[in-house]
C-alpha cells in the first residue's frame, strides 16, 4: 500500500475519529499498543488504513481481540521471517471504536526485495514440492490439537483436594486451573501458526499465475483466471453434501413434511421424534454430526459465532430449501461437471493465445495452482471452524468457573474481559480460595462487564469510515485486491461518497446475470430468513453460508475480491455474484427486485 506524496487525505485522520456519544473509554477493552497514539502520530498519519470488515465486521469483544492479534503476528512471522515474501512484510492493524482497520507494510528497497526473493525461492519451493506430505501432515498436526482442546480438563475448586493430592503424584487444583488456562492460549497461538503456514504460498501460487496471465494476456479479467482454478473439490463443501444426502433422505422416508419454512429445529426434532421413520432419520443426523457439523455459524473469529452443533439454524435451513426444492423437481447439487468444462474450457484458449515460450511456465503454474489452492478454503474447516468453536467453549468453562464464585453474572460474560484480565481474575479466583480470605472480583468485575456490553451495543450502531488515513495514489497490493476487494477505483468511490442512483458496481466474481428479490443479510442470525430463490446481499459471506447458497440465485457483498471466500463459494456454486460493492447493504432493502450482472460486476435497483 504506497505512501501518497500529498499530505492532504478525502479520508479522516485516524486521530480526529471522534467517539460516539456513551462509549468513552472504550479504548479500555483494548491492548495499549493496538490504538492510534501520539507517539506514532506523523507515521499512522501518513498510512492508508482500511477497515478489514471482511473478517471483523462489528465491535471487537475484548477477549476476541485475541483473534485478531495472533493471525496477525503469526501471518507477519511466515510472510515476513520465514518464507520473506519479496514485496510484503506483514500487516499493522489498529482498532478504532472496536473495529479492526489494517495496513499493509511494504519493501520498497530493491536490493532487499532481491535478498528476501532468494529466502522465498528455496522455502517455498521446498514446501510446493513436497505439498502433499507436508499438507497430510498439516492435518494431523490440527487434528490432534482439537483432541487436545477437545479434551483439556478445566478443574472446579472443591471444598477439600482429593487424597491424591496428599497421597500422590497430583497437583493442586491451583496449579491444575492456571496450568490450563496457560494450556488454552497456547493451543489457540498454536492454531494461528498452523493455520498460516500454508495460507501465503495457497494464494503465492495462484498471484504468480494471475501475474502471468497478464503478463501475457492484458485483457484478461479477473474472474477468468479464478475460473480456470474452479471446479476444487475441499472437505469445506462436504457439510453441505451431507445435508443434501439427508433431504433426499427425509423424501424418500416420508418425513419430508415435517421441514416447514419458519420452523426452528427444534420443532423439526419433536415431530420427526414421533414416528419411527423419523426417529431413523435423525439417528442419520447423529452420524453425519462428527465431524461435519464442527461448522460454525459465522467466519469463526467471534467467540458468537458457534458451530452447528451449538446453534444448527444454518443446517436446517439449509435442509428445508433442499426438501422445497426437491419436491418441485429442482437440482441441489453442485454443478461441478460445468464448471469444470468452463475452467477446462478457458484454461486451453487461454493457454493457446500466451506466447509459445510462456506456454510451459502457464500450464506448469495452472497446475500448481490447482494443486495448491484449495487449501486456502480447507484449512478454515481445520481451524476457524472446528478447532475455534470449540477452542471458545473451552474458555466458556472459565467462564463458568469464574460465574460459579461470583466473579461474573454469567458465563458468557468472561468475552467482555481480556485475556490478561481473565489470567488476573484466575488467579484472585484460586489465591482466595485456597486461603480462605474474601475475593474483590465479585465486586471488582460485574460492572466493568457491565460498561463494557453497554458500550459494545453503542458502538454496533456507529458506522465506521471505509479507511482512514493518507489517500493512496494507487491500490497495487495483488492480495489486498483479489481478496478484499480494495481497488483504486473502490478507494476513489469511498473518498468522492459517491451514492450512485440505484447502481452499484464491484468485482465480477462469479459470471451469469439473474434478476431477484433481495434479501439483506447484516447478522448471522438472520441467515434461517433467507427465501428460496433470493439474492442474497451481505457485508460479506463465510464459507460456512455454504449450505444455502443451493437456495439464492445470486450474491451480493460489501467488501471483498475475486478471491475472497463468497467468490469463490458462488464459483462453486455456479451462482453469479458481485463482491466489493461497498455499500449494497446500506443502499439495497430486502424485497426490493435487482439485477445482479457477475459477468461485469454491476449490480441495478429495479424498484424504489
Amino acid at each position: 500500500m504506497p505512501v501518497p506524496a500529498q499530505t492532504s487525505s478525502a479520508f479522516p485522520s485516524p486521530y480526529e475519529v471522534e467517539t460516539p456519544p456513551g462509549c468513552e473509554g472504550w479504548q479500555e477493552m483494548y491492548p495499549y499498543y493496538t490504538l492510534f497514539h501520539e507517539a506514532r502520530r506523523e507515521a499512522d498519519e501518513s498510512r492508508f488504513w482500511f477497515w478489514n470488515s471482511m473478517h471483523f465486521p462489528v465491535p471487537m469483544p475484548a477477549f476476541d481481540v485475541l483473534c485478531a492479534d495472533s493471525p496477525y503476528q503469526t501471518l507477519g512471522v511466515w510472510q515476513n521471517r520465514v518464507f520473506a515474501v519479496p514485496p510484503a512484510m506483514g500487516i499493522d492493524y489498529r482498532i478504532v471504536n472496536g473495529y479492526v482497520y489494517i495496513s499493509g507494510n511494504p519493501v520498497t528497497d530493491p536490493e532487499k526485495i532481491a535478498e528476501r526473493a532468494g529466502f522465498f525461492q528455496r522455502r517455498a519451493g521446498y514446501y510446493y514440492e513436497h505439498w502433499d506430505e507436508l499438507y497430510a501432515a498439516f492435518k494431523e498436526q490440527m487434528q490432534a490439537l482439537i483432541a487436545e482442546i477437545t479434551e483439556l480438563r478445566v478443574p472446579d475448586l472443591p471444598e477439600y483436594e482429593a487424597d491424591e493430592v496428599a497421597f500422590e503424584d497430583r497437583n493442586t487444583s491451583v496449579y491444575e486451573v492456571l496450568d490450563a488456562y496457560q494450556r488454552t492460549l497456547r493451543c489457540g497461538d498454536l492454531m494461528w501458526q498452523h493455520h498460516f503456514e500454508f495460507l501465503l504460498l495457497g494464494y503465492g501460487a495462484y498471484m504468480t499465475f494471475s501475474e502471468l496471465c497478464k503478463s501475457q494476456l492484458p485483457d484478461i479479467p479477473d474472474q477468468h483466471v479464478a475460473q480456470m482454478i474452479a471446479g476444487i473439490d475441499v472437505l469445506l463443501f462436504k457439510p453441505s453434501a451431507e445435508l443434501r444426502k439427508l433431504a433426499k433422505l427425509a423424501i424418500d422416508t416420508g418425513v419430508d413434511g415435517a421441514f416447514v419454512e419458519g420452523r426452528s429445529p427444534a420443532e423439526i426434532d419433536a415431530e420427526l421424534a414421533e414416528s419411527e421413520a423419523g426417529r431413523r432419520w435423525l439417528e442419520e443426523l447423529e452420524q453425519i454430526k462428527d465431524p461435519w457439523f464442527n461448522m460454525a455459524t459465522g467466519d469463526g473469529l467471534y467467540h458468537f459465532y458457534r458451530s452447528w452443533y451449538d446453534d444448527p439454524s444454518i443446517a436446517y435451513a439449509s435442509l428445508v430449501g433442499h426438501v422445497r426444492a426437491l419436491q418441485d423437481g429442482e437440482e441441489v447439487e453442485r454443478p461441478l461437471d460445468e464448471i469444470e468444462r468452463e475452467r477446462d474450457r478457458l484454461a486451453e484458449e487461454y493457454g493457446n493465445l500466451v506466447d509459445e515460450s510462456a506456454r510451459g511456465a502457464f500450464d506448469e503454474l495452472l497446475a500448481l495452482s490447482r494443486t495448491v489452492f484449495p487449501y486456502v478454503e480447507e484449512h478454515k474447516f481445520f481451524c476457524d471452524y472446528w478447532f475455534l468453536t470449540r477452542w471458545f467453549n473451552k474458555v466458556r468453562e472459565f467462564g463458568a468457573l469464574l460465574a460459579g464464585h461470583g466473579f461474573l453474572e454469567d458465563a458468557e460474560d468472561v468475552f467482555q474481559l481480556g485475556r490478561h484480565e481473565v489470567a488476573q481474575a484466575l488467579d484472585e479466583l484460586v489465591l482466595t480460595w485456597a486461603t480462605g480470605g474474601a475475593p474483590l472480583g465479585p465486586a471488582h468485575w460485574p460492572p466493568i462487564v457491565a460498561r463494557r456490553k453497554e458500550i459494545l451495543a453503542r458502538l454496533g450502531e456507529w458506522t465506521p469510515p471505509p479507511a482512514i488515513g493518507a489517500t493512496p495514489e494507487a491500490i497495487t497490493d495483488p492480495a489486498v485486491i483479489m481478496l478484499w476487494g480494495v481497488t483504486t477505483q473502490r478507494v476513489q468511490e469511498w473518498a468522492n461518497a459517491e451514492e450512485g442512483d440505484g447502481r452499484l458496481t464491484g468485482a465480477a466474481a462469479s459470471p451469469g446475470l439473474v434478476e431477484g428479490v433481495a434479501r439483506v443479510v447484516i447478522d448471522v442470525e438472520e441467515i434461517a430468513r433467507v427465501r428460496e430463490g433470493e439474492i442474497l446481499v451481505c457485508p460479506i459471506t463465510s464459507p460456512a453460508w455454504a449450505p444455502i447458497f443451493s437456495n439464492v440465485k445470486a450474491v451480493v457483498t460489501d467488501i471483498g475480491g475475486v478471491m475472497s471466500h463468497a467468490a469463490i463459494v458462488c464459483r462453486e456454486y455456479g451462482l453469479p455474484a458481485v463482491v466489493g460493492t461497498g455499500r449494497a447493504t446500506s443502499q439495497i432493502r430486502s424485497g426490493q427486485t435487482i439485477r445482479v450482472d457477475g459477468t461485469s460486476g454491476v449490480v441495478t435497483v429495479l424498484d424504489s
